[in-house]
């Protein structure tokens, strides 16, 4: 028997935090909380959410995204469960490199293989397109599976949110994935489809930070990008 159940996703990436500024790699070793902008930023977050039905809150296991989510989650005197499978690229011995242009040169590279189609083009000792879309399909089955009509707020990472949208939402233009950045606290909404074997989205909403205002909403680049394609965030 192949279930299907239809829920509501809202991706957030999480606030500010000093990688955003300084530009450093990090997916588990160097794991930063937010700045003051970042927290207002979450805070503001949390208020669009206000007046919305959640029903449940995800998060990275990042301090950047648990600190984003815990606004929300309070707001809607709801738990945050952590989901190992939201955590942000592997970008492998990138990690603790200093964020030079030669780094961020072979970070991009990687990124625009996996634009241009050669998924298996890996980070050193870390992952590749393979096993990040996997592992994203894998997150979002675990938090929609046996679910339906269910409002559902993911905190994690640019990263992983932009490099595997394309894959999760098939539907979704190309021009207007790269039309914007996924700036700090942006929220994009899918619907999503769940079956037995797949998920498979509609984007309503792609990296909206309109919500944002003031102090929070002078947002900032999150790459040293050298071309548009390899736009992923930290």
């Amino acid at each position: 028997m192949n279930n299907e159940n239809r829920n509501t996703i809202y991706l957030i990436r999480h606030g500010e935090n000093p990688a955003n500024l300084t530009h450093d790699f990090s997916y588990k070793k160097v794991d930063y909380s937010l700045t003051p902008k970042g927290r207002l930023q979450a805070q503001q977050t949390a208020e669009f959410f206000q007046h919305k039905q959640i029903d449940e809150v995800y998060a990275s296991p990042l301090k950047r995204a648990q600190e984003t989510a815990q606004p929300i989650a309070s707001l809607k005197r709801l738990p945050i469960t952590l989901v190992e499978n939201f955590r942000e690229i592997h970008v492998g011995s990138l990690e603790g490199r200093p964020p030079t242009e030669e780094n961020w040169n072979l970070h991009n590279r990687i990124v625009q293989d996996w634009v241009d189609g050669k998924h298996s083009s890996t980070f050193p000792d870390g992952e590749n397109y393979i096993s990040l879309i996997a592992r994203m399909r894998a997150g979002l089955h675990q938090v929609t599976a046996g679910k339906s009509g269910k409002k559902i707020v993911v905190v994690g990472h640019g990263g992983i949110f932009t490099r595997t949208i394309k894959d999760i939402c098939p539907d979704l233009d190309m021009a207007v994935l790269f039309a914007s950045e996924n700036y700090n606290c942006s929220i994009t909404e899918i619907e999503i489809l769940t079956t037995d074997e797949q998920v498979i989205g509609t984007v309503t909403t792609w990296a909206s930070y309109a919500h944002l205002y003031g102090e929070a909403a002078k947002v900032v680049p999150g790459t040293m990008l050298i071309h548009p394609a390899t736009e992923t965030a930290r």
